[in-house]
């Protein structure tokens, strides 16, 4: 398997904050897909793909519709997305995605981090390199040949496709199949897979590292104390870097 099969299982075996963080995410996702192309999903395609992700991790459907609604008033401050780039302690570099609507506060919150766990902020292009740029899909395995799916999806760019089995309350094996291409190559399978109806479960954008870097468990707990500090803020959205994870 390739490294975005990789970057996935060490994603999954990590704990994520609760889900109502997931929900504050999702809502900010919400305000800027509606700002930028208004709240109908028919003619939205980046607002269609966050309900898509809302559903997948159990937003109620009001809370979805109330999201839209406060969005579309323009009372509701817009969200600017800014990516903070920097090292982390022993050399790991740390990208963070935000979405503020106050930059003076969120830079002075990200650069506190990173000074109070030996880290340094660093500048625009410092270690965004070192990271592809990827858009995902997952989407619903059932009568879906994968051989064949591939081969349709490969003129779209896509790099890797791989099932992705997770266990429902009833012990139940559920699949699905995981799609990753460069980041431009989004819109364009988003629109195959619409137009061949086929069911999407959630998608997104990541970035995954080209090289990942080992550290002795000593080391890693010093990292961690760093992106622990970072995910808690409430105007981060996503935390990627290029430490080895233990997956098991």
């Amino acid at each position: 398997m390739g490294r975005a099969f990789e970057f996935r299982k060490a994603r999954k075996m990590k704990r994520w904050s609760a889900m109502s963080k997931a929900f504050t995410r999702i809502g900010k996702d919400i305000v800027i897909a509606v700002k930028e192309g208004g709240a109908d999903p028919d003619s939205n395609s980046r607002l269609r793909a966050v309900i898509q992700n809302a559903k997948s991790v159990n937003m109620p459907k009001d809370n979805i519709e109330r999201a839209i609604k406060r969005a579309s008033d323009k009372n509701q401050g817009d969200f600017k997305e800014v990516v903070f780039e920097g090292y982390a302690p022993h050399g790991i570099a740390i990208l963070v995605e935000t979405a503020t609507d106050n930059n003076t506060r969120t830079v002075a919150n990200v650069r506190s981090y990173f000074n109070k766990c030996d880290g340094s902020l660093g500048t625009s292009g410092s270690v965004v390199f070192m990271f592809d740029h990827t858009c995902n899909f997952k989407i619903k395995g059932d009568e879906l040949d994968l051989e064949e799916l591939e081969l349709e999806l490969i003129d779209f760019g896509v790099e890797e496709i791989f099932e992705d089995t997770d266990e429902d309350a009833d012990a139940n094996e559920v699949t699905s199949i995981m799609i990753y291409a460069p980041f431009e190559s989004f819109g364009k399978i988003q629109a195959y897979l619409e137009e061949n109806n086929i069911e999407i479960l959630s998608s997104g954008f990541e970035r995954i590292p080209q090289v990942m870097n080992k550290l002795t468990p000593e080391q890693m707990a010093d990292v961690e104390k760093l992106l622990e500090k970072i995910e808690e803020d409430d105007d981060v959205q996503n935390v990627y870097h290029n430490m080895e994870e233990t997956t098991g």
